[in-house]
């Protein structure tokens, strides 16, 4: 057995001389999952076992390193779901929960029978957090890695809507037919230059596939703009998270393939997180 509070102090010490920002909580956080406690659970103990504190101690050094607590305890919250995270795309982030608040925004009929399709899907945080908002509509996710759809079905099992989704792996929409009433994505739109100055847990841990967004960061919206006519039904919307400073940009790439920009959302650090964007209900086009 180890005294709890010497265990607690030793980590808080490698994790601050790591660069963390909060060490004190990161070491409680990797404690409770070592002993598979609740944190809370954790204050009316005063020894751990030595299994648990072979476990914690070798959680401290991959945090440490700057490995994401996200990928060692293999899971993270989103919206009010749970999913499981691995390496095979990237950790899901409170700011995308902005997309899902513009999506209610645009779309406030909960019982409405939407087609959804998710596109770069990665762990399908989004898809799913849609989902268990519209308790009639169905979706598909897709990603170009195998990995990340196969987690994102997973997740879907967890959260119990593998009825009413569907994941594949595949190049953007290439290998799909028909619309949809509502798009959404959160794709590559980080600067190719600024890739390796991101902060560890991000550079050397998150597939950079998933964060390189080309030369400016706007590759994918081109791509994902030039798209969107063929998959979305007349009036339907697409909803894409972007960086700093690149809506009004990703607004222009919209507008130059025929879409209208109908809304914007901020995130709670007050950036405008999501663009959404529509299909006009004029376009001429049948479903189909």
């Amino acid at each position: 057995m180890t005294a709890k509070d010497a265990l607690l102090r030793q980590a808080t010490d490698a994790l601050q001389k790591a660069g963390l920002e909060d060490p004190r909580r990161e070491a409680r956080l990797l404690l409770g999952w070592a002993m598979d406690r609740d944190p809370a659970g954790l204050f009316s103990l005063t020894t751990v076992p030595e299994d648990d504190t072979i476990r914690f101690n070798q959680a401290v050094m991959r945090r440490a390193a700057r490995e994401p607590l996200a990928f060692i305890v293999g899971e993270t919250g989103f919206w009010t779901l749970d999913f499981h995270t691995t390496p095979d795309t990237l950790i899901p982030r409170g700011d995308s929960e902005a997309l899902i608040e513009a999506l209610l925004a645009v779309r406030p009929d909960h019982a409405a029978p939407l087609r959804m399709l998710d596109l770069g899907t990665g762990t399908g945080c989004l898809l799913l957090s849609a989902l268990s908002e519209y308790p009639q509509a169905w979706g598909v996710g897709v990603d170009l890695s195998a990995g990340a759809a196969a987690l994102a079905h997973r997740n879907a099992i967890r959260n119990g809507l593998q009825g009413r989704s569907y994941f594949l792996a595949g190049n953007w929409d290439s290998a799909l037919a028909g619309t949809f009433d509502v798009v959404i994505s959160n794709p590559p739109y980080i600067e190719s230059a600024d890739v390796p100055d991101l902060m560890p847990e991000v550079s050397h841990y998150e597939p950079a596939r998933a964060l390189d967004g080309g030369q400016d960061g706007l590759d994918a919206y081109r791509l994902l703009c030039q798209a969107l006519p063929s998959r979305l039904v007349p009036g339907g919307h697409a909803i894409l998270e972007m960086g700093l400073g690149q809506i009004d940009a990703v607004s222009v790439i919209g507008r130059a393939n025929g879409l209208r920009e109908v809304a914007r959302q901020n995130d709670l650090g007050g950036i405008a997180r999501a663009l959404v964007l529509q299909w006009p209900e004029n376009s001429g086009k049948t479903l189909a």
